[in-house]
């Protein structure tokens, strides 16, 4: 754990004296560290570290949550973006079928393209049915969806004005196709005031939809996956972690948290997802993230595409 500690220390050192994503380095930087959980005292530590540390920072994502956040954007958008998490979802399944690429995959990139990138893909992982690829499955989505969300803070700004589009509508296509959180601030601040607090306010909204997908998907799970039921495997109805998520999403909306201890918790979120994915970059071997494949890169640029374009064009019938 303490070795996770570092690692995720030394990326957050990078992020802010260097501009690097902090997510992206302490992948990078724990990939280099893969031979500590090949044997040895360390790989126990690493194990509870990318495992629970990662769903503790999942769950405390719900402080950043509240009703008031939904009643401020208006029905219309907020059917939009849940629109548009469920059509890239479906979009990406359909389309890893065409690749002929997994079922799991295509869940994983999908939804983390759809909700809130490598933090959706965290938890989407934490709930699906496990086999040889799924620590090298979540590596390269986590890895794919940062890159390009680094991408896009630097290229939508400069592309979106081209369609004519106000402050707050491009605040809009900045929250609800960018995604990462940080990468969502840097672009919309940096086009003006009014895009940067719409576009952080359209990206939590986003993340409200974690809870929901996780459940959804382990519902089905549990359906579907009778083999793992009988041998002890089943998964809870609700995940531990989604059940914190909600429960502070709730205590937030009713004001129970003061704003200090909200400050708090959504810092201490932010440590714990670096704790959690320094350690699963630690259990995974580099050579395992290059055999992927290009129909991979692929899919998840196509999803990244897809949603783009779905936004978009709901800006432009939303008026």
């Amino acid at each position: 754990m303490l070795v996770a500690a570092t690692v995720a220390v030394a990326a957050k050192f990078l992020s802010e004296h260097y501009g690097a994503p902090a997510m992206l380095m302490a992948l990078l930087l724990g990939i280099a560290l893969n031979f500590l959980t090949e044997e040895g005292k360390c790989a126990a530590g690493i194990n509870f570290t990318a495992k629970t540390i990662l769903r503790v920072g999942v769950a405390l994502l719900g402080v950043r949550i509240s009703v008031a956040l939904l009643i401020g954007l208006g029905p219309g958008l907020i059917a939009l973006l849940v629109a548009g998490v469920v059509a890239t979802i479906l979009f990406g399944f359909a389309a890893a079928k065409l690749l002929g690429r997994g079922w799991r995959l295509a869940l994983l990139t999908g939804g983390s393209v759809a909700i809130c990138g490598a933090s959706a893909a965290m938890a989407i992982a934490a709930v699906l049915p496990k086999n040889q690829f799924s620590e090298r499955n979540l590596i390269f989505t986590v890895l794919s969806v940062t890159v390009l969300s680094t991408l896009a803070m630097i290229v939508y700004p400069l592309l979106i004005p081209i369609f004519g589009l106000k402050d707050q509508a491009i605040g809009v296509f900045l929250g609800g196709t960018i995604h990462d959180v940080a990468q969502v601030v840097g672009a919309g601040f940096s086009v003006s005031d009014a895009a940067g607090e719409t576009a952080t306010l359209v990206k939590l909204i986003r993340v409200t939809m974690l809870a929901p997908v996780v459940l959804v998907f382990t519902l089905v799970f549990r359906a579907t996956h009778k083999s793992e039921a009988e041998a002890g495997k089943r998964p809870p109805l609700i995940p531990g972690f989604v059940l914190g998520f909600l429960a502070l999403a709730a205590l937030n909306s009713f004001g129970l948290i003061p704003r200090q201890a909200a400050d708090i918790t959504a810092d201490v979120s932010g440590w714990a997802l670096l704790f959690g994915i320094a350690a699963v970059g630690m259990k995974t071997a580099l050579k395992s993230i290059l055999s992927v494949g290009r129909q991979a890169v692929l899919l998840v640029v196509a999803e990244t595409v897809f949603l783009a374009a779905f936004i978009l064009i709901g800006i432009a019938y939303l008026g």
